[in-house]
């Protein structure tokens, strides 16, 4: 992974004596900005929840178009649009300072709404019988995170990014373990999308290597004690 560049460092006001001052070129911070917002932590779960409902093979076999477009449609409204929502109210109120939760004392608030919001997703999948399993447990990591997420934004800022990808490798490889599907190529495509993006993270964020380490860890060890716990 490369360091961050001095100009961003500057400018996100990171103290971090690791940093180096490397200048890196205008394209890589174009193609840096658009894998951050593209795999942004928020819209992790619609593509993993759109890989199980449309990809894998059994877990929604039996379930026709209108039953899998729900399966989104709940994961849209509640893992994106009301925690977007909440940090656009947030900013209107004076809340936070800015959308993009720069500082640690930016965070509180949106990852104790998030939280809400992931636990009645979770609900909602392990309670309706009619869902795999595998959404709930998937929800349920998700939830654990943004629990660690929390205690941890106390001492230094994880990436929520990292976090993210960590999910999704952690997820991929719970199928993996079920001997459900080939995870061959859907394990090697989130490698490389994990170190594109954490990559990225560096690149235009002040975020340490440190964090995005933990945040990676944190992702993933939380999907597999959810599937530990659910599966």
């Amino acid at each position: 992974m490369i360091k961050q560049s001095a100009d961003d460092a500057e400018l996100e006001g990171s103290t971090d004596p690791q940093v180096k001052h490397i200048q890196h070129p205008g394209v890589l911070k174009i193609l840096a900005h658009f894998f951050s917002v593209l795999f942004h932590p928020l819209f992790i779960p619609l593509y993993v929840a759109s890989f199980i409902t449309y990809i894998h093979p059994s877990y929604f076999a039996g379930f026709g178009p209108p039953e899998k477009m729900q399966v989104l449609i709940i994961i849209i409204f509640n893992v994106i649009f009301f925690p977007l929502f909440t940090v656009l109210l947030l900013k209107g109120l004076g809340f936070i300072d800015s959308f993009y939760l720069k500082t640690q004392k930016d965070r509180i608030i949106p990852y104790i709404a998030s939280s809400i919001f992931f636990f009645w997703t979770c609900r909602v999948f392990l309670q309706q019988t009619q869902y795999p399993v595998i959404m709930g447990a998937f929800m349920l990591g998700i939830l654990l995170t943004s629990f660690i997420a929390l205690f941890v934004n106390i001492y230094y800022k994880i990436s929520m990014h990292a976090m993210g990808m960590g999910g999704l490798l952690g997820i991929f490889l719970v199928i993996m373990k079920s001997d459900s599907m080939l995870m061959t190529w859907p394990l090697c495509i989130a490698l490389i999308l994990t170190g594109m993006v954490c990559t990225s993270r560096l690149l235009i964020s002040d975020h340490t290597q440190k964090e995005i380490y933990t945040g990676i860890i944190v992702g993933l060890f939380c999907q597999f004690i959810a599937s530990s716990i659910i599966l």
